[in-house]
């Protein structure tokens, strides 16, 4: 948890990055309503780039040897669930 505003900046940065990368993945409007999943995928991702901003593998998942693959397939699993499938 961040208790100081020192980081506010960078963290509206990193949620805004991961709303994009959300947004392209589901192929969805801007306007759509998204769903728990998708904010739950949004949290992770802002989290481990955070956590993990000093190149490391740092957060939830530091004691993963494969940790930044683990946030991806993490990640992608959740966003999968709100993505607008072409045929």
């Amino acid at each position: 948890m961040v208790e100081h505003g020192d980081d506010d900046v960078l963290l509206a940065g990193l949620v805004a990055a991961a709303v994009d990368y959300a947004r392209a993945y589901q192929k969805v409007a801007l306007d759509t309503e998204v769903s728990p999943a998708t904010v739950q995928a949004v949290v992770m991702l802002a989290s481990h780039w955070y956590e993990s901003r000093d190149g490391s593998t740092g957060g939830f998942f530091a004691d993963n040897t494969h940790a930044a693959g683990a946030v991806w397939v993490a990640v992608n699993r959740l966003l999968a669930l709100g993505k607008q499938w072409e045929v």
